[in-house]
């Protein structure tokens, strides 16, 4: 062999999974997807089936012992991805239950290949292939016999040029003593456990032959369209794929929507840097964010408003409705109770690749600490540095705002290490009123003033008023 072979790979059509996978499930390989009843296995396997089933790619579903085909599209086209036009010409689905029963492993092996040849598909499954495992266990047939089949399956459908997915009711994957996991040239582990009193689904690769894919577990949901993978990865992965264009954007100096402010900053936030405005209620951090944006708008950068509240925290910020109104900004909202912060990067990345937004404030820290899954914030600072670091690599500028109680100092938290810049607002009573300050107290690797001023709200955003 002189030419090294390159393994062409199949996009899933499921968001997230393919980054797991390195690019996707590579072409004519044999695959298992395992895991407890109700974990997700079938709707996984439809999902894949829909996305890639075409009439110049047909795909045939096998039905063992588990739910009647029938029974089965009934619940399936619920989702978004079902495409009724498809069944029929390019996907079939077929019942095995009665070659099980009658002739065993033989008579499966026969009616699928008979089935192949006739329908001459590029995609093939079985559900549950386990039944054929538990049908005959107490016959003559051993586990070498099986193992046999399978190596002949196998061989068969490779000869076919088919990329098959077998699925099986397997709780642990990995430590399965079975002839189908020696065989398989990937294995995708779905599992669902009780965390904190809340179910909680993951999805790991537990094999994949000739690919350097995403180990460990990573969190996934069911929803309307399917399932979501929300991979555990850092931002310089996720940023190659995307073609961060970082470098162009070093150096640059973004306007924060206030002139005194600017000034204080040396000229602006650098681009891609993060920032995180402190303050007590009440003291204008939402509007300096929304002058942030508007600032954006008007030299044509898009922005992006996340927030994590049920009802609308801009509801009497009417810069910001006009922003979203004209299509400048476009709002995140995340209002999940049990939100895992790879969903947040996930929701972030795009809405950044659906808008081409070099600017996004997040309203507020303190919002995500309280709907971040319980089980996660002891882990709140990793999870920012995770979603900043994914952030930075595509050259997003991000400005955060966190609560304070204390309404007449600044007050840091441990985390404020891992932002490039701090801008702190307070209050001061001086003459018996009440004054607002804003300062700058760090800016990483630029100049920046040390002066504290004072400032004033106005329907435009924030303007300061002198030095104290």
């Amino acid at each position: 062999m002189t030419k090294k072979v390159t393994l062409e790979k199949l996009p899933t059509g499921v968001p997230g999974l393919d980054t797991l996978l390195a690019g996707g499930i590579p072409k004519y390989s044999f695959n298992v997807i395992t895991g407890s009843p109700g974990s997700g296995k079938t709707t996984l396997a439809h999902q894949i089936m829909f996305a890639l089933a075409n009439p110049k790619r047909k795909a045939l579903f096998f039905t063992v012992m588990g739910e009647p085909p029938l029974k089965m599209l009934r619940y399936q086209q619920q989702y978004s991805f079902f495409d009724p036009g498809k069944v029929g010409p390019s996907i079939r689905y077929l019942n095995l239950a009665e070659d099980l029963q009658k002739e065993g492993f033989d008579g499966v092996l026969d009616r699928i290949l008979k089935e192949v040849r006739d329908f001459e598909p590029e995609l093939i499954f079985v559900d549950s292939f386990k039944s054929v495992v538990q049908a005959t266990k107490d016959t003559v047939q051993s586990t070498a016999s099986l193992q046999y089949f399978v190596q002949r399956l196998g061989i068969h459908l490779a000869s076919w040029q088919a990329t098959t997915f077998l699925l099986g009711e397997y709780a642990e994957a990995a430590q399965e003593e079975n002839p189908i996991f020696t065989v398989a040239d990937s294995i995708i582990h779905l599992s669902q456990e009780f965390e904190e009193d809340e179910m909680v689904r993951k999805i790991g690769v537990i094999k994949m032959r000739g690919t350097a894919h995403q180990t460990g577990l990573h969190r996934f949901r069911i929803t309307d369209h399917g399932l979501q993978v929300f991979p555990r990865l850092l931002g310089g992965i996720v940023a190659s794929r995307h073609n961060a264009p970082r470098a162009k954007s070093l150096g640059q100096r973004l306007s924060t929507g206030c002139t005194g402010l600017d000034d204080m900053l040396d000229g602006g936030l650098p681009a891609g840097y993060s920032t995180i405005v402190l303050g007590p209620p009440g003291c204008g951090k939402t509007m300096l964010g929304t002058s942030f944006l508007g600032a954006g708008a008007r030299i044509g950068e898009h922005g992006i408003i996340v927030s994590f509240e049920h009802s609308l925290s801009h509801s009497v910020n009417t810069q910001l409705d006009a922003l979203i109104e004209q299509g400048s900004v476009t709002e995140v909202r995340l209002t999940a109770h049990d939100l895992t912060v790879e969903e947040l990067i996930s929701a972030l990345l795009d809405a950044v690749d659906r808008t081409g937004a070099r600017r996004i404030v997040i309203d507020s820290l303190s919002a995500l600490e309280l709907v971040i899954a319980p089980q996660y914030r002891p882990q709140m600072l990793e999870s920012l540095y995770r979603m900043l670091t994914h952030l930075h690599a595509r050259a997003i500028t991000v400005m955060m705002i966190r609560h304070v109680v204390n309404m007449t100092q600044p007050v840091f938290s441990q985390g404020d290490f891992i932002v490039d810049a701090i801008i702190a607002m307070r209050y001061a009573e001086i003459d018996y009123k009440l004054v607002k300050l804003i300062s700058v107290p760090k800016l990483r690797a630029s100049r920046h003033s040390a002066e504290v001023r004072s400032f004033k709200t106005t329907a435009d955003g924030i303007e300061l008023v002198d030095s104290i």
